[in-house]
């Protein structure tokens, strides 16, 4: 869609221009022979064909901007749903490479893996210390241990444990 949509308005930009320029010769060569020198013609005839073109220009900027926000929202989806897909399918990465495979900066990352635990898409535990995703079943993540090193957990937020003692975050 955003595609088509940044597509549109480029469509409906030129349009607006082309319909501005065409209404405006056809003002001006209509008006030119006219005798009496009046340019009130030419000029009711530009001030028309720029109120018919303002609409398609501004309709086509929106959609211009829109589909290049769109854009960069279903980036972010992508990327969200490889993290899934990478820690799913092999069960623990390094964030390290998380960060490189996804051509992102760590806190990127870090808010992607945010993003997708409140989503309720992924349980697990991250140890942001050795810098390891770890996918788990919500079933084994349950008791007061932490994964990582046996210590107590403390809740930190909707869906995460902190771990006291590594600092590991578990994701329920």
């Amino acid at each position: 869609m955003s595609k088509s949509g940044r597509l549109i308005g480029i469509i409906l930009i030129l349009a607006g221009i082309l319909v501005c320029l065409g209404c405006s010769a056809v003002s001006f060569f209509s008006t030119r022979n006219v005798e009496t020198g009046a340019t009130s013609g030419m000029v009711l005839g530009l001030v028309i064909s720029i109120f018919i073109a303002i609409p398609l220009v501004g309709v086509g900027i929106y959609l211009m901007i829109r589909g290049r926000a769109e854009e960069e929202e279903l980036a972010d989806v992508s990327r969200q749903r490889e993290i899934l897909d990478m820690v799913t399918t092999r069960g623990q990465v390094k964030i390290s490479d998380l960060v490189f495979e996804l051509d992102s900066t760590s806190d990127e990352v870090r808010d992607d893996i945010y993003k997708i635990v409140g989503l309720g898409l992924f349980t697990g535990y991250v140890n942001w210390d050795e810098g390891v995703l770890y996918s788990r079943e919500a079933s084994q993540l349950t008791g007061n241990k932490c994964p990582n090193c046996g210590g107590e957990q403390a809740f930190a937020g909707k869906g995460v444990i902190t771990c006291q003692y590594c600092g590991a975050d578990i994701f329920l």
